[in-house]
This record gives C-alpha cells, sequence and structure tokens, in this order.
C-alpha cells in the first residue's frame, strides 16, 4: 500500500503521462487512482488505442506483461490489468527518483 504522498507523486507522473486528470487532483488511496485510471484506459482502448500502445512502450512496461493482461486468460479485465501495470511502473519511477537523488553540481561550468 502506497502512503498520501507516494499516491500523489504516482498519480502526478500519471496525469503528464496520459494527459488525462484535472491538475490538483488529489486521491485518497490507491484503489480510487486505480479506478480513475481504468476508466481512463478503457477509453484509450476504445478510441486511441494506437497512443496507449506508444505510451506504454515509452514508459517500459513489460510488453509480455501487457499482452497478458490483454488476453481472455486474464483474471481482470484489460483495462483494469494495464491500469494496474501503468501504476506499478509508475512507483517504480516514484521510488528511483527519491531513491537516487543527485546532489545538484556547485559551479561546475564556471572557470576562473
Amino acid at each position: 500500500m502506497m502512503d498520501k504522498n507516494t499516491i500523489s507523486e504516482t498519480a502526478n507522473l500519471i496525469q503528464q503521462d496520459f494527459e488525462y486528470m484535472p491538475k490538483g487532483t488529489d486521491f485518497l488511496t490507491e484503489e480510487d487512482l486505480l479506478k480513475a485510471l481504468a476508466n481512463h484506459v478503457e477509453d484509450m482502448l476504445k478510441y486511441k488505442s494506437e497512443i496507449l500502445m506508444s505510451n506504454l512502450y515509452r514508459l517500459d512496461v513489460s510488453e509480455k506483461k501487457v499482452a497478458f493482461a490483454m488476453s481472455p486468460s486474464a483474471e481482470l479485465a484489460p483495462n483494469i490489468g494495464i491500469a494496474k501495470l501503468i501504476i506499478e511502473r509508475q512507483k517504480q519511477r516514484v521510488f528511483t527518483k527519491n531513491h537516487y537523488k543527485t546532489k545538484p553540481l556547485d559551479d561546475w561550468f564556471l572557470v576562473d
């Protein structure tokens, strides 16, 4: 389960990559985020599937996992399965960003 800050950071990344939520939307739980994203993914599957697949590729979501989420043998509906994959990938990005912060370089470009 994600804390509120992680949920917010994850939602912001999803907002940037999928341009579907109004700015300032705060989700109380990971389930709320999943529901909102699953609805958006469902619309994208119907009307903008090429854009959705391009975004998934760009975010480095596993093609095998996406194919399984869209297969008839998947336990969840495709939109929910794909939304879960997106959230998991974005959570990884948030962790990496927070865990491997680099220190700013001090005047490395200034020459006396």
